[in-house]
């Protein structure tokens, strides 16, 4: 193999290095433009409780967050082990920020999604609990009676 073969191989290194973490991060900027913005997760039309919950948890969705994320961690992982990164501190930090947040958002998901199932039952069950529902059930009776 002659020296200029050595020569270009490294440059073709080079080249392959700076692609994959062009890669990187051009799949962390997708990762991060998938996710939802604070004002969907914040702001709201809706007019009760419920209408709130269910806008909220549309909005908590990572959408292609997740495949963007695994994709960049991909090329990231192959970029490491083959020590094609000079310094890629600043894209694992990257990378574990994003993580983050898509876990944030899932578990915020998630207990939004249990207070949407639990609220119609507990609006159920304040609505026929206390003095007022008995004594409209005693009224009820009453009319039931009279007739």
């Amino acid at each position: 193999m002659s020296q200029a073969t050595l020569g270009d191989d490294d440059e073709l290194f080079g080249e392959a290095a700076n692609e994959m973490r062009e890669d990187v991060e051009s799949s962390l900027a997708a990762a991060w433009d998938a996710l939802p913005t604070a004002d969907d997760v914040w702001e709201t039309d809706a007019d009760n409780v419920l209408g709130v919950l269910n806008g909220l948890n549309s909005a908590l969705d990572a959408g292609d967050a997740e495949d963007h994320l695994r994709d960049a961690k991909k090329w990231f992982t192959m970029g490491q082990r083959a020590d094609a990164f000079d310094d890629a501190d600043d894209l694992e930090e990257e990378i574990g920020d994003l993580e983050d947040a898509i876990t944030d958002i899932a578990a915020a998901g998630e207990q939004v999604g249990d207070l949407t199932s639990t609220i119609p039952a507990l609006r159920s069950t304040l609505e026929d609990a206390g003095p007022a529902a008995e004594d409209e059930a005693d009224g009820a009776d009453a009319a039931e009676e009279d007739e």
